[in-house]
């Protein structure tokens, strides 16, 4: 059943040696290609990142040298208005995307693309695993796989076949996210510590890689921290400009 596939998720670091073929892959981001896309822009663009040397050196670059090396696929799921581009030229017409709802709608359609290829490959027994350390080198990244202007990175997802079993993360509870009517901030005073407390004794009790840190402790510390990527000049570079 789908709905407890999807609710079995957990993220996969460690891989056996099978590489996916061409076939395995093609087939999953034909799976994926079905996700909605606003307008059908389909701004998205997937660099498979096959050659040892690439693969090292945006492991080196990203953070995750163990995913990146040791994945049956890595995947640099991109962002693009460069094909876009090139659809427009067909009919004499310029595009333009440098303002702030097309890098939404580029963004969210790569996520939708992304998370319909992780089902897909975890339909057919592959784990997975999302890497945003790719944007701590998104320029270098962008110049490794030669993303040209209107493309750029916005996560890793590394495919293999598991090495290991992962115990599921416990989400947030479903009345700290839904909202009916109106939306009530007042029922975190409740759901939050109640929540630290069960994020803190997953962490203490699983099998690998104990630590006692509560949700709450996470978010504070990584919203604190500032981000190695100046985004906004970035993306200006590769002709967002927030218009």
């Amino acid at each position: 059943m789908v709905i407890n596939l999807m609710k079995s998720h957990a993220s996969v670091r460690d891989y056996q040696e099978k590489q996916l073929s061409r076939e395995e892959v093609s087939e999953l981001i034909e799976a994926a290609q079905h996700a909605a896309s606003s307008h059908f822009v389909q701004a998205y663009s997937i660099v498979w990142v096959t050659d040892p040397e690439k693969r090292r050196k945006l492991g080196e670059l990203s953070r995750n040298p163990k995913q990146m090396e040791g994945a049956g696929a890595v995947l640099l799921m991109c962002a693009d208005y460069n094909r876009l581009k090139h659809a427009s030229a067909m009919q004499g017409e310029p595009v333009v995307f440098d303002h702030a709802e097309n890098l939404i709608v580029a963004v969210t359609d790569v996520g939708l693309l992304a998370q319909n290829l992780a089902l897909a490959a975890e339909s057919k027994g592959y784990g997975i695993c999302y890497i945003g350390g790719v944007r701590n080198n998104m320029e270098a990244i962008s110049e490794l796989v030669g993303l040209p202007e209107g493309v750029f990175p916005v996560y890793g997802l590394t495919v293999g076949v598991p090495n290991e079993a992962n115990e599921v993360k416990p989400r947030l509870p479903v009345e700290a996210i839904l909202h009916e009517n109106e939306y009530d901030e007042v029922k975190y005073q409740t759901l939050l510590p109640e929540y630290d407390n069960t994020i803190s004794a997953y962490y203490q009790n699983r099998t690998s890689n104990q630590k006692a840190i509560t949700w709450t402790q996470q978010m504070a510390h990584f919203l604190n921290k500032p981000h190695r990527t100046d985004l906004r000049k970035f993306l200006a570079k590769k002709g967002f400009l927030f218009k």
